[in-house]
């Protein structure tokens, strides 16, 4: 798995879609907000072929019935992590002497390798499709341009026709992107709901008008752009199969190169950091 186009996902997971605009008069994007995020889009495909470097942070994720800590090693295999906090305690005796259980069995266990490598990979190809439409499901213009930051505003574009749920739902959102212009690099996307997105009209489920999103990057040393902060607030319901709706931040801190070269090796960092 690439970890460059998996730091990708949550921009393209949650932006979804934006595109070179062949829209009907008084829809079209301003020109210049439009190659800004074309050239935005060309940069992280770019960086995400050619970066290499991996990470150690922690990782602190909230969701409706979780709150948990992590210990997180990126490594060329994939990244290990080790849970170190739920719910606002630290874990201890028996509770930590299974976290290290979970890491032994999971590094000597090919076939959960295996199985997330796939998952990584499905994942990857799905962040560069999306990543690429990223200039056809929106409109957008310019809102501001200071400190080597340019603002971008974007709304749904009625002509664009989606080619999946995914891209359905988030091109109804409507926000703002910021793009570095030091590289071209995306640094932060927000947006929200502009209507209820219904599934099977609305029989089998629906997300909710005016739930949000928001993912911060920021340039790390050696010129890496990561996912800092992820958060998502989007209310629904899925009558025949699960909740669809997402409750979660996710952040990112304490970020310093990763010297794992295996799981192997991640394993024995996070044992030493207890």
């Amino acid at each position: 798995m690439h970890c460059s186009l998996k730091r990708l996902r949550g921009i393209a997971l949650l932006a979804a879609t934006v595109g070179a605009a062949t829209v009907s008069y008084g829809q079209a994007s301003d020109p210049a907000a439009l190659d800004a995020v074309r050239a935005a889009v060309k940069s992280e495909l770019q960086a995400a072929k050619t970066d290499r470097s991996t990470w150690i942070y922690t990782e602190h994720d909230t969701t409706a019935g979780k709150d948990a800590v992590y210990d997180s090693v990126e490594t060329p295999q994939g990244t290990l992590k080790r849970l170190i906090e739920l719910n606002g305690r630290k874990l201890t005796g028996s509770a930590e002497q299974m976290e290290t259980q979970r890491i032994e069995n999971y590094i000597h266990d090919s076939s959960a390798q295996a199985k997330a490598r796939r998952a990584g990979a499905h994942d990857d190809a799905q962040a560069t499709e999306m990543l690429k439409m990223l200039p056809d499901a929106f409109i957008w213009t310019k809102a501001s341009e200071s400190g080597g930051l340019l603002t971008l505003k974007y709304r749904p574009n009625p002509d664009f026709n989606p080619p999946n749920m995914q891209a359905r739902v988030m091109s109804t959102m409507a926000g703002e992107m910021v793009i570095s212009q030091d590289g071209d690099r995306i640094r932060s996307l927000r947006g929200r709901l502009t209507s209820n997105v219904l599934i099977g009209f609305g029989i089998l489920g629906k997300l909710d008008r005016g739930g949000t999103f928001d993912v911060e990057r920021r340039k790390l040393e050696g010129g890496s752009w990561q996912i800092t902060e992820t958060r998502v607030h989007i209310g629904g319901h899925a009558l025949l199969f699960k909740t669809i709706g997402q409750q979660e931040d996710d952040i990112k801190t304490d970020w310093k190169p990763s010297t794992a070269h295996s799981l192997e090796d991640a394993a024995r960092l996070l044992h030493a950091e207890r």
